[in-house]
């Protein structure tokens, strides 16, 4: 294809994202939508429509999925809109049954029209006009809270995007910047569990505290749990951790998994997690983000990409057991001297290099555990924020008194799904908090998923 670098090229989006430079909702939205195509500038052409698996999409379906979302915005809110293509909305819709039936999702990768051409002339389009509703419209209230849904939205695609990528691409994606990972600082750490008090706890976002944070509907309503003692590890669980079990028979003991889970090791053959392989020498590496990486020389990281099934093993295993979603949030939140919740683990200060590892942190993987010794929480827990996701062992269902802000959206998960917490190194920073419920079906690892265990006081 002639011209193809000049069609995907950050450079070339800056005329569909000028005007009304001093407006902030504006400035944020320039700043999402760059942040996208930052995420495909290493792609090549052919790599924007494979699907390698039924639960990824590629990435021009990213594109126009993001794309169309603000396109059902404008159509809502600019009189002078017109519409770009609406054949687009059945291929581009997700999930949302008042639009239309959506496509199969399992089938994105079926169809070659949009073309990745016509679809980045539409992310063009959409910018444009949504230049000039910005410049013309006052925003009300409902408009606002709705273009900054759409951002977390689009926040929300651009984590997922990662994922696809990792899967599509693995070591071969090329992200436009890999920084250093940072060291540890000398800081040796010592692995334990904490023992974090019981009591009354309110679980959930602080609307009324936190009354210019955006939070899903399915953070709230902040409402009253009691939690016993309990224990909790300071630290994910690591790869040098995750290689014990292996090496210890752990996926080949029935006693230590769920009978679903024991059930799914067999019939997927799964020794190991996702993106792990062994040489002939016994030697244990994946191919990532950042090429080809044996894992005995990464022991303090993270384990990554790991199923509810196996990491609910590993904790019965090591004679532990998962967190609930309120034991995690209260070892991550809950600050002693105060007698109040933080925003995140080190405060209300929003996330930074110095105390997290998340998708601007541009590390391309996970740090070692003992790295941000500014992130640990008042308990002294580290990497509660950041690095990889972390399963819980709770349901996701709506907390008592839930009532839904937003149509068609996350509450329609609520079930056969389990609530992890914290963030990954894929995440956008304004797309995280303690507060904040991701949600994934017991069998799925392809996300960056990890986890940290707890046991009874």
């Amino acid at each position: 294809m002639e011209n193809q670098k000049s069609v995907l090229n950050i450079n070339d989006i800056e005329n569909s994202l000028s005007g009304v430079d001093n407006d902030k909702i504006f400035n944020m939205f320039k700043k999402v939508r760059r942040l996208t195509i930052e995420l495909c500038e290493p792609l090549e052409i052919e790599d924007y429509v494979v699907q390698t698996e039924s639960f990824m999409s590629p990435p021009r379906w990213h594109l126009g999925h993001v794309t169309w979302f603000y396109d059902q915005l404008l159509k809502k809110y600019f009189k002078d809109y017109k519409p770009y293509r609406e054949d687009y909305s059945y291929y581009l819709n997700s999930y949302y049954q008042a639009f239309g039936k959506p496509f199969n999702k399992s089938r994105r990768g079926t169809i070659s029209r949009p073309t990745v051409k016509e679809t980045i002339e539409y992310w063009n389009y959409i910018n444009r006009q949504a230049a000039a509703f910005f410049e013309a419209t006052e925003l009300k209230l409902n408009m606002l809270k709705d273009f900054i849904l759409a951002f977390n939205h689009e926040w929300q695609h651009q984590e997922l995007m990662v994922y696809d990528l990792q899967h599509l691409l693995q070591d071969k994606y090329k992200p436009k910047e890999i920084r250093k990972v940072p060291s540890a600082n000398g800081n040796a750490g010592k692995k334990e569990m904490i023992k974090i008090p019981g009591g009354i706890f309110e679980l959930g976002f602080d609307i009324l505290k936190w009354k210019d944070q955006f939070a899903y509907d399915v953070e709230m309503p902040q409402h009253k749990v009691y939690l016993n003692d309990y224990y909790i590890d300071n630290t994910p669980v690591t790869n040098g951790d995750y290689l014990k079990f292996i090496a210890e028979g752990g996926y080949n003991s029935y006693k230590f998994w769920l009978d679903e889970g024991w059930q799914w090791v067999n019939r997927e053959s799964i020794n190991a997690p996702m993106y792990w392989e062994q040489d002939d020498k016994g030697n244990w590496f994946k191919n990532d983000f950042r090429g080809k990486r044996f894992l005995e020389n990464f022991p303090n990281e993270p384990v990554t990409n790991v199923s509810f099934f196996e990491a609910d093993a590993y904790a019965r295993w090591a004679g532990k057991r998962l967190p609930s979603e309120a034991e995690w949030e209260k070892a991550a939140s809950w600050d002693e001297s105060t007698q109040a919740k933080r925003l995140y683990p080190w405060g209300d200060t929003e996330p930074g290099e110095m105390n997290c590892n998340l998708l601007e942190s541009r590390l391309w993987g996970p740090a070692d555990v003992f790295t941000y010794e500014l992130g640990k929480s008042f308990y002294g827990c580290y990497g509660m924020i950041g690095d990889a996701w972390e399963w819980t062992n709770s349901e996701f269902v709506a907390y008592p008194g839930f009532k839904s802000g937003f149509a068609e959206y996350n509450d329609k998960w609520f079930t056969n799904q389990k609530v992890l917490r914290g963030g990954s190194f894929g995440t956008p920073k304004d797309s995280t908090r303690n507060t904040y419920r991701n949600f994934f079906k017991t069998h799925e690892r392809w996300l960056i998923s990890g986890f940290r265990c707890a046991k009874d006081a």
